[in-house]
């Protein structure tokens, strides 16, 4: 079959998706309400399920009355016996497939369980979806006449006691339908490799003479891939190499720092960035207007969401609400029931509502990456702004970068220290630090405050770290690869201090 027919046939398809997601638009609260009465009810016969008697669980006040917020570690000792044969104890149907996750704050790996439900009617729902939207705004799309250019994190997968572990995007290649097979490139066996290293020589290599339509994958890996292949084709820009790519499918984290640095290598005017929020745990919300920060909620992936207001998070006033109660501009910490068995499970991010009809989120950060040494309640939404806006006042670009506090000693006040690893260092730093101080005061009113006269925060002190020096500490740490982050904020100085002795 000729490829513009087949576009237009895959575009046919995919599209005809859209009244389902008009649906939960027009009727959000009714369509989660009923989700989570059938997730209870399809667990009443697990072990968790006759625990809290399920049966009776009607609405869900009583759902929240009886079932407590859980982390990980709440979870592990269920988790483990699932690791090791064990079934039915927290989803009714087998768990074979565990997404090994370590994020960017515990070395403790979790292994976060993942149902042939949240396979199908999750994270492959929502890949068929974010076409779906892509290109029902993009009615010109000429997307299935390439391939898509993916890029995992993808280890291989492991087998213990007839279950399989490994990066999330190792189980989806595994398990990956033809459909999304046909239209990917690197192959499987590339995709797998675990060599970091090895492998981006070897998808350079492979992909380099296909016709490569669209991008996916973390903004920092992927930049490391695209400007390897700018370095081994002698090429200036991508357009160079993919004349018919239009899109890039990004996630992660913030796509702020970056976007100026891939601007410069793709030189398109219409080129196309869309975002997604995606996690070992689920897939939650993909952007469905084009040149937009703004994510729409999924609220039919098998996924009940519960929000915790930050203004109170971690205190005795802590409280729990539903989605109809969510508030436009305030903070919240997720709080998911999914069709993998996870019963209100804190997945640590935190998201802004920007919309409540639709619902549509962005991305503010994690419970545990934000600097409140001194009440300043930073998060990375604020320091991702604020070097973007440094950037673009010193027309520089930033590679990586991480804070943390300088703590007060007697009378010597308290600071905030940065490690920035720039591609091109600024002419003047002190404009650099300047703008990035002034920017962070303008977007938070607590740092504003506590930096009022040098009230309690000085300056901050910025660090120009050596080239390379992120990717040399992700390997250290053997944490190479497409879904490993760095951590952007942190209340102790132990990343910081690991930074400044690889930095000597």
């Amino acid at each position: 079959m000729p490829l513009p027919i087949i576009n237009s046939v895959a575009s046919w398809i995919l599209k005809k998706r859209i009244h389902q997601i008009e649906l939960f638009i027009k009727y959000p609260n009714e369509v989660q309400e009923e989700l989570l009465m059938n997730l209870v009810r399809s667990a009443e016969n697990t072990v968790v399920g006759k625990s809290y008697d399920f049966e009776s669980i009607r609405s869900y006040q009583h759902f929240s009355e009886r079932l407590p917020v859980a982390t990980y570690e709440d979870l592990e000792p269920m988790i483990e016996q699932t690791r090791k044969g064990g079934q039915n104890i927290f989803w009714n149907t087998p768990i074979k497939w565990f997404a090994k996750s370590s994020g960017t704050t515990n070395a403790k790996s979790k292994f976060i369980p993942v149902s042939g439900e949240a396979l199908e009617n999750c994270h492959y729902k929502a890949a068929k979806d974010l076409l779906c939207l892509y290109l029902n705004n993009n009615e010109d799309s000429q997307l299935f006449t390439g391939k898509s250019l993916r890029l995992g994190g993808s280890k291989q997968l492991y087998e213990d006691n007839n279950t399989f572990f490994g990066d999330l995007s190792a189980i989806l290649i595994e398990n990956m339908p033809m459909w999304a097979e046909f239209s990917s490139t690197p192959s499987n066996r590339v995709s797998l490799m675990s060599d970091w290293e090895i492998k981006l020589k070897a998808i350079v290599d492979e992909t380099r003479m296909e016709n490569v339509t669209s991008f996916a994958g973390v903004p920092s890996w992927m930049l490391v891939l695209l400007n390897k292949m700018l370095e081994e084709t002698g090429r200036d820009n991508l357009s160079e190499i993919w004349p018919n790519a239009e899109v890039y499918f990004h996630g992660g984290v913030s796509f702020d720092p970056y976007r100026e640095q891939y601007k410069k290598i793709i030189p398109k005017a219409d080129f196309q960035y869309y975002e997604i929020y995606n996690a070992s745990e689920g897939f939650f919300a993909i952007q469905d207007l084009n040149y937009s920060n703004d994510l729409l909620l999924m609220l039919d992936y098998g996924i009940f969401y519960e929000f915790i207001p930050m203004d109170t998070y971690g205190t005795p006033a802590q409280k729990i609400i539903r989605l109809s109660e969510v508030e436009k501009d305030k903070n919240y910490a997720i709080i998911i029931t999914t069709n993998s068995g996870l019963w209100r499970y804190q997945i640590g991010d935190t998201v802004r509502f920007t919309s409540l009809n639709p619902y549509r989120i962005r991305v503010t950060g994690r419970t545990k990456h934000h600097i409140n040494v001194f009440g300043e309640e930073l998060i990375i939404e604020n320091s991702d702004n604020a070097i973007a806006k440094a950037c673009q006042a010193t027309r520089t670009e930033v590679i990586d970068y991480t804070v943390a506090p300088v703590f007060m000693q007697g009378r010597e006040k308290g600071a905030h220290e940065w490690v920035i690893e720039f591609r091109q260092q600024p002419d003047d730093m002190a404009l650099f630090s300047k703008v990035l101080d002034e920017t962070l005061q303008s977007l938070n009113s607590d740092y504003e405050a506590k930096r009022f006269n040098n009230m309690t925060l000085k300056e901050p002190v910025v660090n120009v770290a050596r080239e390379n020096l992120f990717y040399d500490w992700l390997k250290h740490q053997d944490k190479l690869g497409g879904q490993h982050k760095i951590p952007r904020l942190s209340n102790e100085r132990h990343y910081i201090e690991q930074l400044m002795q690889l930095q000597a």
